[in-house]
């Protein structure tokens, strides 16, 4: 697995554009999300359909067409220097089949903040564009608006990204050891829904996954990891990552899963490594090399992630 283009970093007075390609955005946490960035001395604007909802499928931040048009309006805007998501939800795979990504590619490199169900975004943009992109809380995220530590870990990534180039975490190893690759991943779910798909990467070799989810009974993370390990998806990852699995379910049992299905793969895994859905979450550059010491908990980039 290569290392991806990395964009340039934020300055202060950067214009940076908040877009909803998933769910509804509350409109309060919206306005939060926006005074924290306007503290941060950027000039965040907001995409025209963010607070719209799908009149039928209300679960929809507006229609496929608005939120697309929306990501693709403000990635193209030259005056705008990174996109952030609002929030995750459901959606962005119905909105990454109506993007120009020869549009999007001409537009130039530039910085994407987004998780869980913006998975799909960073597997695309990695497939199709060859960019680095932010594994990281969202404008609108009640973690981010009422975590400090999760603001400072994205500001300094954002601005200063050689500040953040060790990432240490509270993990302990399920399985100890050092590994070095290129990082990818993001939410179990959506990375197994993406199989098949042309904005999927189809291997995992010479790459250090990094793995969470929300809200996931034990059994349908089990069948998640199953199909990407019997699509021989995982066949050469170097190292695994384990973020946050709120509302899966006891640890103890989510823990058994991964100890059970993980372990055979014999290469390092850390877990509770605190990105994801929890509190202080971690911002994780996509498409970076680095290096993995499960036994210390830290992630070492070879490179800041930002230029």
């Amino acid at each position: 697995m290569k290392e991806l283009l990395r964009p340039a970093r934020l300055a202060p007075g950067a214009r940076v554009a908040v877009v909803a390609p998933s769910g509804p955005v509350p409109e309060e946490r919206l306005q939060a999300g926006l005074d924290v960035l306007r503290g941060w001395d950027l000039d965040p604007v907001v995409a025209p359909h963010v607070l719209d909802r799908h009149p039928e499928f209300r679960y929809l931040a507006g229609t496929d067409a608005d939120r697309a048009a929306d990501f693709q309006a403000a990635w193209c805007d030259p005056s705008v220097d990174a996109v952030l998501c609002a929030r995750g939800g459901y959606g962005a795979q119905r909105t990454a089949d109506l993007l120009d990504w020869e549009a999007l590619r001409a537009a130039g490199p530039k910085v994407l903040v987004g998780f869980s169900d913006i998975t799909a975004l960073h597997e695309a943009f990695a497939v199709r564009l060859g960019l680095v992109t932010l594994h990281g809380p969202m404008a609108a995220g009640i973690d981010f608006l009422k975590n400090a530590r999760a603001q400072e870990h994205l500001k300094a990534t954002l601005f200063a990204p050689e500040t953040v180039r060790t990432i240490a975490s509270p993990g302990r190893a399920l399985v100890p050891g050092r590994a070095r690759g290129t990082l990818f991943g993001g939410c179990l779910s959506l990375l197994a829904a993406e199989l098949g798909t042309p904005h999927a990467r189809t291997s995992a070799r010479g790459g250090l996954l990094c793995l969470e989810d929300v809200g996931e009974e034990t059994y349908r993370l089990d069948r998640c990891l199953t199909q990407l390990l019997r699509s021989g998806r995982l066949d050469g990852v170097r190292g695994v990552l384990l973020g946050s699995w709120e509302e899966c379910g006891p640890y103890d049992h989510v823990r058994a899963l991964f100890a059970e299905r993980l372990v055979p793969l014999g290469v390092p895994v850390v877990e509770e490594f605190g990105f994801g859905h929890c509190a202080g979450a971690l911002t994780i550059p996509f498409g970076v090399a680095a290096e993995l010491d499960a036994d210390a908990g830290t992630l070492t980039l070879d490179e800041p992630a930002l230029r």
